[in-house]
């Protein structure tokens, strides 16, 4: 007796989407007057910006980090991949 095996198993599935909001979000929260966050999404100069103003104010500019990482967490899957991933949006 034959058995077949449902079409799904041999397709190839759609592209995985790398989303990294999880660990942008942490390092946000932990280490967001490092600007981490920005390197990891690939925002360089946002993150070197993020470095500058935390040495400037002495820290103190860690609160945007901590904001974002927060900001990050709370999002969809989905709609973190499409403001930050593919949009590219760099503050916020």
């Amino acid at each position: 007796m034959e058995t077949t095996k449902p079409e799904s198993w041999n397709t190839p599935s759609a592209p995985r989407q790398e989303n990294k909001k999880v660990l942008a979000g942490i390092m946000a929260i932990i280490f967001g007057y490092l600007g981490i966050h920005k390197f990891i999404l690939g925002y360089t100069q946002e993150g070197i910006i993020q470095l500058v103003i935390s040495i400037v104010t002495c820290g103190l500019g860690g609160i945007i980090g901590f904001v974002e990482g927060i900001i990050y967490l709370t999002k969809t899957d989905e709609e973190f991949y499409q403001t930050y991933q593919v949009g590219k949006k760099g503050w916020f």
